[in-house]
């Protein structure tokens, strides 16, 4: 393994992608510390400790949005976006491409329809940074995070202005330097960026677990045993493990060549297969139903606490109790809200399949090709046994992203473990820097096969070329 990574600096033009890659996220984690002008960093790192520790509505949209931002949100930088708005004009298209019949045009016209297309999603990049700046710049101003000297009305003006063209700037920043990765560095820039930000956050868990480590028997409030941190690292490794099994595992459907008669030669009549990834939905179901159960955790708690100043005399007196009962039967890790989590990670699971996989496309293409599936008629009957097959795989994958995306959200309720550290147990960011980790692997391994030097597979051993034999006579 050591020497597969040595080999990796022995080719120059390898050697140079990496250290550009490396490079352009360690110009990431600068501008993480960049502030934003007219915010107090002090009060609002306060306020954000205090609500997430409280179990607010807010503390629970930032540990959310603090998992694709590395927490600068909380800290209000420049960088406090993240890439996510860029990720968010990405999918909205990949969902109008199903329903507008334009959009599915230009994805048909190959690169030049690409290149419109990524034009069209910065343009929308810009938009959704500055709504979304305007709501936090706006939120910030009413909790009181705000400098006094930008409080005052001549300069409320100027707080707004440099608010959003600093946030706005940052995240266009962002998107640029995921470009620039992609052309001049190995991996997809915009993944690799986002997976710094959640990798961003494991010194502070680690710091964590060494600070409330208890080496006594049992595990006291606040803190952890030396049994109990044993069996973190081993569901941590048993969880990492399973999700590197689901984002590879495929379903291979055996693909037959028909044979082709031109004069004398045979062409064609080889066998190969048709593979259906398991987890075809990728990270994109847990991150719907997540964001979707934020919503009714934070307004049944918004709800309870209106509620606590009602008169205990009066007619409605019960609304206390509903709302309360709705409020602690919706919190992270209740019984209640895992199974709505469950019920909607399966639904988007199926939606999202169905959205990005045809299985009338792949049964005109295999047509088109002169494939077919052994004992099955082209076209129709083809697409319909896809189809079967895809539903039943989706739902083994969904129920591998249900276990891995509420066991952070059980181990921080039923053991005490922090979220900053359950969440690396599993949830929507243990996926993606396992899918980002084995993509880029992948590149690397080509690079170094290509160039005949072993992988990471082989040991690193430096490969030598088949010696060809003389045929016989």
């Amino acid at each position: 393994m050591l020497q597969a990574f040595l080999n990796i600096f022995r080719i120059p033009d390898l050697r140079n992608r990496v250290l550009f890659t490396l490079g352009m996220l360690f110009i990431y984690r600068i501008g993480f510390w960049i502030p934003l002008p007219g915010v107090d960093g002090e009060k609002i790192a306060e306020a954000a400790a205090s609500a997430v520790e409280g179990g607010s509505g807010w503390g629970r949209l930032l540990q959310y949005a603090s998992i694709f931002s590395g927490g600068s949100l909380s800290q209000s930088t420049i960088f406090g976006l993240g890439i996510m708005p860029y990720i968010t004009a990405a999918i909205i298209f990949q969902l109008l491409q199903t329903a507008v019949p334009r959009l599915q045009e230009l994805k048909k016209e190959g690169a030049s329809g690409q290149q419109k297309l990524t034009e069209w999603t910065r343009y929308v990049t810009v938009g959704l940074c500055f709504i979304q700046s305007i709501m936090w710049l706006k939120f910030l101003m009413a909790q009181g995070l705000v400098v006094p000297a930008f409080q005052t009305q001549p300069n409320i003006a100027l707080y707004y202005l440099a608010g959003i063209t600093g946030l706005t700037a940052g995240s266009l920043f962002l998107m640029w330097l995921g470009e620039q990765i992609d052309k001049y560095g190995i991996g997809n820039g915009v993944s690799l960026i986002l997976t710094a930000g959640i990798i961003s956050r494991m010194p502070n868990a680690v710091m964590w677990i060494v600070n409330n480590l208890n080496i006594s028997q049992q595990d006291q409030a606040g803190g952890i045993s030396l049994l109990g941190l044993i069996v973190l690292i081993a569901a941590f490794v048993f969880v990492v493990a399973g999700a590197i099994l689901i984002t590879i595992a495929q379903r291979r459907i055996p693909i037959q060549q028909a044979k082709h008669t031109r004069g004398r030669k045979v062409f064609g009549g080889q066998r190969h297969y048709l593979p259906l990834r398991v987890n075809h939905a990728g990270v994109m179901p847990i991150i719907f139903a997540s964001s979707l159960m934020i919503f009714p955790s934070a307004i049944f708690g918004w709800m309870s606490a209106q509620s606590a100043s009602i008169d205990p005399q009066s007619w409605w007196s019960w609304w206390p109790g509903v709302t309360g009962f709705l409020a602690n039967s919706f919190d992270i890790g209740v019984y209640p809200y895992v199974v709505m989590e469950i019920i909607l990670i399966y639904f988007f699971s199926y939606f999202w399949t169905t959205v990005v996989f045809s299985p009338e496309d792949m049964a005109k293409q295999l047509r088109d090709h002169g494939s077919f599936i052994p004992g099955l008629r082209p076209g129709p009957r083809t697409a319909e046994y896809l189809e079967t097959v895809m539903e039943r795989v989706t739902y083994v994958g969904a129920g591998f992203l249900a276990i891995i995306a509420v066991i952070p959200a059980v181990v921080n309720r039923y053991m005490g473990i922090d979220f900053m550290v359950s969440s690396f147990l599993g949830g929507t960011g243990l996926l993606i820097v396992v899918s980002v980790g084995l993509d880029l692997m992948q590149r690397v391994e080509a690079n170094l096969l290509m160039r005949n030097y072993s992988g990471f597979l082989r040991g690193g051993e430096q490969g030598r070329a088949p010696r060809l034999r003389s045929p016989r006579r």
